[in-house]
């Protein structure tokens, strides 16, 4: 996923095998030492060929690969994204035991997340296919760079505890009003808001940085529940700073967005579409310009920094969004959320 310089609040598979290809043969038959019996007669090659081949026309030649599943989404893969994803599947039982090296049998256990399971030893799956794309796009189809990325998300899961944190129960009057995902754009992907001036009790949402970092990163996996890595693997985020000000920012909140941003990068790769950030105050806009030349271009073909009001946000997002699917405060015409 792409960084994100201003954020604060918001949200394998089996390796390819090839075995040494045989080809069907038939034993040739030796001549009798003694004359045959009348009522014996030994079948001619002629004959036993066609059984040969019966016995083995059901047989796949080993040197031939087998069918990729597809799904819309792989369907779309280039030839060099196919080549790259079918390396780096063969390097899926290696990744999973550097990953995890206290584990014995870490090179042959399923490990899931994102609601898709990467097997190294099960059948190719499209959707598992999907998830290794998304590490191979954000490492320009480098399979080292890709491998090395899973294996830090892989740790990175573990050690914060995700599975924990998507059951921890956050208290709803300090975070309730900070994220909300409502409605889809036109390809289906979901719509999620990211509410940094709804709380204004700043001390309240960052005075403890670890919990709001566990509660940002539940939200983000509840994000990720809307994808389901078949017709849809991004979503479109709209970031709201309406009764933002640049001097409400503390250490507390920089060094929370700071980390998030850290952790999304890293460790969520390729979710995003779209983001727009919208109602920004003059100040951090200015800000966000500065830092324009440090943003790679494919992350900031997808940034808009949009300005204040309905309309100028309507006119930014709408070309994506139906209206229908659109808070009227965006623009759109639905009561919103």
């Amino acid at each position: 996923m792409s960084s994100d310089p201003t954020t604060t609040p918001s949200t394998t598979v089996p390796a390819d095998s090839t075995a040494a290809s045989a080809e069907p043969s038939v034993t040739p038959i030796s001549p009798p030492s003694e004359p045959a019996q009348p009522s014996v007669t030994a079948p001619l090659e002629s004959e036993t060929a066609p059984a040969a081949e019966a016995e083995n026309k059901d047989e796949k030649p080993s040197d031939v690969e087998e069918e990729e599943p597809q799904n819309a989404l792989t369907r779309q893969f280039t030839e060099e994204e196919w080549k790259a994803v079918k390396v780096f599947r063969r390097e899926l039982s290696q990744t999973f035991a550097e990953a995890f090296p206290d584990t014995p049998d870490a090179a042959t256990t399923p490990v899931t997340f994102w609601g898709v399971t990467l097997d190294p030893k099960g059948p190719k799956n499209a959707r598992a296919t999907v998830v290794l794309m998304k590490f191979l796009r954000a490492r320009n189809l480098s399979v080292y760079e890709a491998k090395e990325m899973l294996i830090s998300t892989l740790r990175w899961r573990q050690s914060f505890n995700v599975d924990a944190a998507n059951k921890e129960e956050f208290d709803e009057d300090i975070f309730g009003s900070l994220g909300y995902i409502f409605g889809k754009d036109k390809e289906g992907r979901p719509i999620v808001y990211n509410l940094y001036g709804a709380n204004k009790d700043l001390k309240a949402v960052f005075g403890d940085v670890p919990r709001f970092i566990r509660w940002r990163v539940a939200f983000m996996e509840k994000c990720v529940s809307f994808l389901d890595f078949e017709t849809v693997d991004q979503m479109i985020q709209v970031h709201d700073y309406e009764g933002v000000s640049f001097t409400s920012r503390d250490a507390n909140s920089k060094n929370a967005a700071s980390e998030c941003s850290s952790i999304f990068q890293n460790h969520y790769p390729e979710l995003l579409f779209k983001k727009f950030f919208v109602n920004v105050p003059s100040v951090l806009a200015w800000v966000f310009w500065i830092f324009k030349p440090l943003i790679s271009a494919n992350t900031l073909a997808k940034m808009s920094v949009v300005g204040s009001g309905s309309s100028a946000i309507g006119k930014a997002i709408l070309p994506f969004v139906d209206p229908k699917e659109l808070p009227k405060a965006y623009g759109g015409e639905s009561e919103g959320f």
